[in-house]
């Protein structure tokens, strides 16, 4: 198949499809690549760099086959369970499907923008804004996307701005709360059975109970349900490949602020 899969820090979406790769079971060789020194954009053999800036999840993984980039994390996880002949991560009743497929995208569209941008100002800001002029200069002229690069040079010239910022912390708020709401009826996982929006949650959603620990005080079945992923194996295996004592407090450029709320 002569495919790879190249990742970041075991969090956000490269902790969706890292652990989706290990539930799968498939022999994918994995590549972890610096994302903070622009290496997503240098990928040796894409043919055409602008196919890694199609997608919205911003410094995302990436799985290359035959020179082909792939990118998004929910769409990397459905091609990972469907190549396995369905490990299990994809309800088989229709409206099941696009229950979870529904609540992925939400996660995606709102929840994801919000905790990349908290957890950017609380990690990684200080050394995107130390990376020299010219460094700096060619790291974004490498990213395809206009967006991305303006959250980039954003995070860089501490250009954040204010209601952005109360905005991803109620969306924080309102993520906790919804899974909440989930696990009311005594679920065990968000779908029912365990699926690709328990992994793309616990990817966005994980790394906020340091950052906005208030979205978590009113959220007991939330915080066991995190405590419950964290345990899966093929989460444990894919936090097995940080190269940081802290993965869930790596960020980098994530997806664009959601314009309509």
């Amino acid at each position: 198949m002569g495919a790879v899969l190249y990742h970041g820090e075991p969090n956000g979406a490269s902790l969706t499809v890292l652990a989706a790769l290990a539930e799968s079971g498939l022999d994918i060789p994995c590549v972890r690549i610096d994302l903070l020194a622009g290496a997503r954009h240098n990928l040796t053999g894409i043919a055409e760099p602008i196919a890694l800036d199609l997608g919205i999840e911003g410094e995302g993984p990436v799985l290359v086959i035959g020179g082909e980039a792939m990118t998004e994390s929910v769409f990397l996880a459905q091609y990972f369970d469907e190549l396995a002949g369905g490990c299990g991560l994809q309800p088989a009743d229709p409206y099941a499907h696009w229950d979870m497929l529904m609540w992925c995208r939400q996660i995606t569209e709102r929840l994801s923008p919000a905790a990349a941008l908290l957890g950017n100002l609380a990690s990684s800001q200080q050394g995107i804004a130390a990376i020299p002029a010219d460094d700096f200069a060619a790291l974004t002229a490498s990213v395809v996307s206009d967006d991305l690069r303006a959250r980039w040079q954003a995070l860089h010239d501490d250009a954040i701005d204010a209601a952005q910022v109360a905005d991803s912390h109620a969306k924080v708020d309102q993520a906790a709360a919804r899974c909440e709401g989930k696990l009311a009826d005594g679920r065990e996982w968000l779908m029912g059975e365990f699926s690709i929006a328990d992994l793309v949650t616990y990817g966005w959603l994980a790394g906020m109970e340091p950052i906005r620990p208030q979205a978590f005080v009113a959220a007991p079945l939330t915080c066991a349900w995190l405590a419950r992923v964290a345990a899966r194996p093929c989460v444990v295996s894919a936090l097995a490949l940080a190269n940081c004592a802290e993965p869930l407090r790596s960020w980098a450029p994530g997806p664009e602020i959601n314009r309509w709320g």
